[in-house]
Formats: structure tokens, sequence, C-alpha cells
């Protein structure tokens, strides 16, 4: 079977995407500024239908306001909207951790382990892309251990959309060894099947992932 070419608009939107989000999640745009498919067009030098396309992704992901006739305007996160993703992901990632120590079996835990070890040999090597992708992988390895198809999807569905709001987070190697410190506390409270110490585990990583991403947000 002859493989799809790929769809260079397509590809090109993504990328529109990535420069955009990047920008506003960075705070180069501003709460509020209007973002001119005009000048992004004469910038990159492209049509405006991909960027349309990028725009209409953006919206979808809460980092833009689509206001008809009037145009497209950078939303990004406020400190509050920061705070209520994550209590919702400590409520959702406590209940994770609970039934995966209660449900893991001896084969998600060598996935497991085998997930942290890649991520502690790519943070040795200060690899942040690899170490953001062995980080969903490995929380994904829990998400699977704690047996619930709903909570699995739920969380991964979470996940995807938290993945493309913190990249700038993982991009900066000044966290890395703290973040594997953190999967370290979870990883060995999990291969112990400890619940209490699993839920400390989580609730430190998350007050930490918390803090990091205000502080790279500029967030007040």
């Amino acid at each position: 079977m002859e493989k799809r070419a790929k769809d260079p608009e397509s590809t090109l939107k993504d990328e529109i995407a990535d420069i955009v989000r990047d920008r506003i999640l960075k705070g180069e745009y501003y709460i509020g500024e209007k973002i001119k498919e005009t000048a992004i067009s004469s910038e990159l030098n492209v049509s405006r239908t991909p960027i349309r396309e990028a725009f209409r992704q953006l919206s979808e992901e809460g980092l833009l306001d689509y206001i008809p006739n009037r145009g497209c305007f950078a939303k990004g996160f406020t400190k509050r909207d920061v705070a209520d993703i994550y209590t919702v992901r400590e409520a959702l990632e406590k209940i994770a951790v609970t039934w995966a120590c209660e449900r893991i079996t001896d084969e998600e835990l060598q996935k497991l382990e085998e997930q942290f070890d890649l991520m502690e040999f790519y943070t040795m090597k200060r690899d942040a892309k690899k170490t953001l992708e062995l980080n969903s992988a490995f929380h994904g390895v829990i998400y699977e251990a704690a047996g619930s198809r709903f909570l699995a999807q739920v969380l991964n569905s979470y996940k995807d959309y938290l993945d493309k709001t913190r990249k700038s987070v993982f991009h900066s190697t000044d966290f890395l060894e703290e973040i594997q410190k953190e999967h370290r506390e979870l990883f060995e409270a999990i291969k112990a099947r400890d619940i209490d110490r699993s839920v400390k585990a989580i609730q430190n990583h998350l007050a930490g992932s918390r803090k990091r991403t205000e502080l790279l947000w500029n967030l007040k």
C-alpha cells in the first residue's frame, strides 16, 4: 500500500499554530491583543488559508478568542485559569494513582519502570523534548494501570491538551532535574503499592508543575 502524502496545508497550519501558541504562552502577545492574519501572512510569507486554520485550532484550545466581524484576540491563561486546571487535574490524578497502586500488574510496573529509566537517561542528556514525550508515556502507564477506561479517556484527553500548553516548561532545561526527582518519588511509591505515599507524591509533583507554569508564563 502506498503511503499517503502529507497534506502541505495541514503541515503549514500546524507550524503556524506552534509559532502563535508559543508567543501567546510566552507573553509576547498580551491578553486581549488582536492578532492580524495580514501581519502573520506578511511575516511568514504564507497565504491566509493555513493561518485561518491555525487560528481555528488555537481557538479550540482556548488560546484565541474569535469575535465575528472583529477578528482573533490572544486569550492565553490567567493565574485563575491555571489554578482551576491544576485543581481539576489533582482530583483526577489522585484517583488514578490510588487505583494504580491497588490494580497495577507486574507487567505494567515493568513498563512504568522502563519509562522512568528512559526519562532519567534523557534528563541526564538534557534533552527536554524527549523528556516531555517520555513524561507523557509515564503518566499514560499509570492511567492504564488504574484499570478504568473512562478515567484513562478523561485523563488522556486532558493530557493531550495540557501537553500543548506546557511545552515551554519542558523547553527550559532549568527544571529537568527537579521534574525527574518528583517522578522518582511517584514511581517508588507506586512500585511499593503505597497509596498514601503515591497521593502525596502526585500532590507534590502537581504543586511543582503549577509553580513552574506560573513562573514561565509570568502569571501574577
